[in-house]
This record gives C-alpha cells, structure tokens and sequence, in this order.
C-alpha cells in the first residue's frame, strides 16, 4: 500500500481511516493481493510479550489497522512525534465488516464467512440480507472448536476457493484468527480478515457498546461487564502487559527534532 506507515510494537500502521481502508481492500489491487488484515487492540499487542510465535504472525506480512483507540492514540501520538502529516486512525472491525459489505455491492464482491456457530452464521446471514440487499455471500462455515487436521483443512480451503469468493472474513477470536487470517491468505490466494466479535455483533447474538460508549474508549469496560468471568484476564493482566509494552515504545521512540 503507497502510503504512510507508523511503527508500533514492531508492526507497521498505514495512515488509513475507516474510508480509506475500505476502498484499499476493495480495490482491485487490494483484491489481488493475498494478505492478511488484522485489527489490532490492547489484547493482541498484550500477547505479543508472551507468545513469540503470535508476535511473529503480528509482525509478519499483512495489514495491520488498529481497532482499539489506545492503539489508535499512541499510533497518533508516535506519528505526530515524528512529524507526519498524517497519522492512522481507529478501524473497528464491525465497522469495516459492515463498510466493506455495503460498498462491496457495487462491484458484486464476494465474501465467504468463516468462523462462528452454525446458528450464529445463519443469523448473520439473515442480517446482512436485511441490511445490504444484494451483498454477495458466497459461503459460509463454521469450524469445530479444535485445530484441524491437515486433511480438513485442504478440504475447507479447496470449498473456500470454488466458492469464488473475492474476500475472506475470519471469525475465530483472537489470538487464533490472525494465524488462520495469515495462513488461509496464502492458501486460497486472497485477502483474509480477522474481525474479532464482528460476526457476533452483525448477527444479533452479543450486544455492541453503543457509540457514546465507544468515543469514550470504554468498549472493553462494556464487553467486560457483560461477559466477566470470560474476559477478566484479558481486561487486567492484558491490559498491563499493553501498557508496559506501549510505556516502553514511546520512551524509546526518537522525537521529531532527534
């Protein structure tokens, strides 16, 4: 993508909003390129301190936007630093999920949609018909609660390609839909997107913090307190890890006049 990048966490952020980020995958290169694009929160750059193989897939090739405005303020915060004109923007994944759909329609892009209950699928669908009219569904599938054989996996990727889908939206909650995102890339040969709860949240079966709540940056306190007992290590220890790892890149980063 020719444009700006900043550097956080060893991960590269192109200066893109909500907008512009829509209209790099569904352009015709963004189409064609096989990569994976990752929504990067507090929790993901929190693994990355722990897991050496996930800070790996992190760094690796891709697009990476961030989805949590922490991620989003310190991105701005190292890029005005740095003298950028310009400095990346939040991109929630639900966000760009329903963006990418409603403007997909004009080209007839195609979208095949891993990840998630049959039953939560079914009501996604459900959703997109009422919402996007003539949105492209290609396929859909829901894959059991356990790695794969390598023998499933050729066959699903094999079902994913002679769907003819243009994208791949992966489903599967973090950490294990990056790696999914990045290796089902390469496999079917086009673009691949972890967005997180945005299955959930599209199709009705969890609720999404109202918008106040989410310009307040107060999303996490919202889905904590509607799923605590799930989401409480992510949410203490996460957000520590995040903080100690952000503290440390900005102390180190050079100032614009260095």
């Amino acid at each position: 993508m020719a444009v700006p990048t900043t550097r956080l966490a060893g991960m590269d952020f192109p200066h893109l909003d909500l907008d512009a980020a829509a209209q790099a995958l569904l352009s015709p290169a963004g189409r064609a390129a096989a990569l994976p694009w990752r929504l990067v929160n507090t929790f993901n750059i929190s693994l990355i301190r722990s897991d050496a193989d996930y800070a790996a897939t992190l760094r690796g090739e891709g697009v990476n936007l961030p989805d949590g405005k922490p991620v989003a303020w310190a991105l701005g915060w190292l890029g005005r630093r740095s003298g950028s004109a310009t400095v990346p923007a939040q991109v929630r994944g639900p966000a760009l999920f329903c963006k990418v759909l409603d403007e997909g329609r004009r080209t007839d892009v195609g979208h095949f949609l891993l990840g998630g209950t049959p039953e939560t699928l079914a009501a996604l669908v459900e959703a997109i018909e009422r919402r996007f009219p003539g949105a492209r569904i290609v396929g859909t599938e829901s894959p059991p609660f356990r790695d794969l054989t390598p023998e499933e996996l050729a066959a699903q990727d094999e079902r994913i390609r002679a769907s003819g889908a243009d994208l791949v939206w992966v489903g599967l909650g973090t950490p294990r839909q990056d790696g999914e995102a990045a290796r089902l890339a390469r496999s079917v040969d086009r673009p691949a997107i972890g967005v997180g709860a945005a299955f959930d949240f599209v199709a009705g079966s969890r609720r999404e913090a109202p918008i106040w709540v989410q310009r307040l940056a107060l999303a996490w306190l919202f889905r904590f307190a509607s799923e605590p007992r799930r989401l409480w290590r992510r949410y203490t220890i996460g957000i520590a890890r995040f903080l100690l790892t952000i503290s440390l890149e900005l102390i180190s980063s050079p100032d614009r006049d260095a």
